[in-house]
């Protein structure tokens, strides 16, 4: 989650970051702005944030004048060491409007509102996700056919133990070890293929359920996934990914 500190004062912004870091610490805080003026001028020449915790009394005037001067995209948590303009802050993109000095209970109310109001409207959660992932169409890929001598040969979705591409190159692994070169691209298997049975673990690998031999946690909240037949090099679950490939094997 990326959030905008819009704050004159430093020690106020400081205080607010920590708490921030401290409720999450993997988000990105920017900060440094310290007026309208600025404020106008970053909102129009960068990516809107997900957040803005913006203080309402700024070096040049009221940050209410923001508003008039450009086009906010996203939600607003108003702070201020004054309470006579709650009302002029509910009539913006207000979530929450916290009084100085703000406490880390007050600002996780805050950020819980946000995450109900915005976030989980947004995102349908891990379940959503994985719910998605496995309500594909059930008519699935259950044999291929491959060139074999002078003539061809089937192999049969079971045989499969794992795919992955290689010098754009897509080729599977059977349970005995051997490897079939295949016509089909990752991407055309992956929507081939049962979703309970296969999951693409990143754009090299798309393994079986069958295949997972050894999982372990990596750095930054990736895994490492060792599949069998076994691979000379362990498979990277990003960190994005990580939750979803546990909930598909947590079934």
């Amino acid at each position: 989650m990326k959030i905008l500190i819009i704050e004159d004062e430093k020690h106020s912004a400081n205080h607010l970051e920590k708490l921030l870091k401290t409720l999450d610490r993997d988000c990105v805080v920017e900060r440094g702005l310290e007026s309208i003026a600025e404020s106008v001028f970053w909102l129009q020449n960068n990516e809107s944030p997900d957040l803005i915790m913006m203080d309402i009394r700024l070096a040049d005037g009221l940050s209410f004048e923001i508003f008039k001067k450009t086009e906010v995209k996203c939600p607003v948590v108003f702070t201020t060491a004054y309470d006579e303009y709650a009302v002029n802050a509910f009539k913006v993109n207000s979530v929450d409007y916290l009084l100085k000095p703000i406490s880390l209970d007050d600002l996780k109310f805050a950020m819980d509102k946000f995450n109900q109001q915005f976030v989980s409207r947004a995102n349908p959660g891990i379940e959503g996700l994985l719910k998605q992932y496995l309500s594909k169409d059930s008519s699935y890929r259950s044999r291929f056919l491959i060139p074999f001598r002078d003539g061809f040969k089937t192999i049969e979705i079971t045989e499969v133990n794992y795919f992955y591409s290689e010098f754009k190159v897509t080729h599977a692994v059977l349970g005995n070890g051997r490897t079939e070169a295949l016509a089909q691209t990752l991407e055309d298997l992956q929507e081939q293929t049962d979703p309970k049975q296969f999951f693409r673990l990143n754009r090299q690998y798309l393994v079986s359920l069958k295949s997972i031999y050894a999982i372990h946690n990596y750095f930054n909240g990736k895994l490492k996934v060792r599949i069998d037949p076994v691979s000379e090099l362990w498979a990277i679950v990003s960190k994005e990914k990580a939750p979803l490939f546990k909930h598909w094997l947590d079934r």
